[in-house]
């Protein structure tokens, strides 16, 4: 077969997954409307730095959302991820808190959702091992976000980043997760955990499986952009942190890029950076981001920052106030995530003693 060929049936291939799984995520949904207490969910974050606007209306609040129709929800802290891409965990335990601190003003119900984080659950991560036995290295290998990790970290390629993709299988498995809410860029992710799960049960459990194959439940939300016009992202500092203060928020939007030309349109091709402001402005206030540059019109950047400040002020700042609220009582957040690694590890124990009897390793 030629390159071309090859490049057309690599294509085909990605579409037909993709397809799949916006059928499979069609069919969650309405069965989740209908019944959300049968569906457990697993989502998380890298405790990299603070969590932004885009972290808000890409993940938090469509956690919050099924977290309040009934569904089980838990979330990771990944801190062992943290260092598949970096040499240091400086401040990680600060990193861990205010991200908690963040879940909870958002409003996460830690008595309707778990919160805890990998390295306090060792029965999660010794799930690494059966796992890694059921994938091959040209299908890690494969994984988008394990190629694109290592590109942009400039590190050669170390065993955790390698088996980055596996490592969330077992976040997701050890609590029979089956719905991920996810973006498109991360569906390959979750198609690779069905395969491990199917896997297992085909080799271990035929009988009995062990572990659902979770479906991916795909966000509507659109990609936020940064206020350079570029990809939301704490390494790019574009990013509009849920903790920041008022006088933070307007400083960093006073100084974010924009164009030459007066007029306020909305372009995202041609004018990505008045574009990405517009786009803030949108979320936060639910209109059309067109319809605002049409009111601005004339009066120029100036008057677009403006408008994005107070927007985005005024949408944060029942999130700060809880927050500050929350942050006076820090042994109580602390409380919250011991009480989470305390449920998660009762979880991950009898899912790990699940796979030593399907292996026949119950000595």
């Amino acid at each position: 077969m030629g390159s071309e060929q090859q490049v057309t049936a690599a294509g085909n291939e990605v579409s037909a997954s993709f397809l799949a799984a916006k059928k499979r995520s069609d069919a969650v949904q309405e069965k989740l409307d209908a019944q959300p207490d049968t569906f457990t969910m697993l989502t998380g974050d890298r405790p990299t730095g603070r969590l932004h606007l885009g972290h808000y209306f890409g993940s938090i609040k469509s956690r919050v959302e099924l977290q309040n129709r009934g569904v089980h929800t838990n979330i990771v802290v990944a801190d062992y991820q943290v260092i598949t891409d970096r040499d240091t965990t400086d401040h990680i335990t600060d990193n861990v808190l205010n991200m908690v601190l963040d879940y909870l003003a958002a409003g996460i119900d830690p008595k309707r959702t778990m919160i805890f984080t990998h390295s306090s659950v060792p029965a999660e991560n010794q799930l690494m091992l059966p796992f890694l036995s059921l994938v091959t290295e040209a299908e890690l290998h494969r994984n988008p976000t394990v190629k694109s990790e290592m590109e942009a970290s400039g590190h050669a390629l170390t065993g955790l980043l390698l088996t980055y993709p596996v490592h969330q299988a077992c976040d997701i498995l050890f609590c029979k997760a089956n719905v991920v809410p996810i973006g498109k860029d991360n569906l390959p992710h979750v198609e690779l955990t069905r395969t491990i799960a199917r896997r297992f049960n085909e080799r271990y459990a035929r009988n009995n499986p062990v572990f659902p194959e979770p479906a991916a439940i795909l966000s509507e939300a659109p990609e936020i952009p940064g206020l350079d016009g570029r990809k939301m992202s704490k390494s790019y500092g574009n990013s509009i942190m849920l903790g920041s203060t008022a006088e933070e928020t307007a400083k960093l939007i006073k100084k974010s890029p924009t164009d030459s030309e007066r007029r306020i349109t909305f372009d995202p091709v041609a004018r990505p950076q008045v574009s990405a402001l517009l786009t803030t402005a949108g979320l936060v206030t639910g209109r059309d981001p067109a319809e605002i540059a049409n009111e601005i019109g004339d009066s120029g950047a100036g008057a677009l920052k403006q408008y994005v400040i107070s927007s985005v002020n005024e949408f944060l700042a029942p999130h700060r106030e809880r927050r500050a609220e929350l942050a006076q009582d820090m042994d109580t957040v602390r409380d919250i995530l011991e009480d989470g690694n305390k449920r998660a590890n009762a979880i991950a124990e009898e899912t790990l003693n699940q796979v030593r009897s399907a292996m026949g390793m119950a000595y």
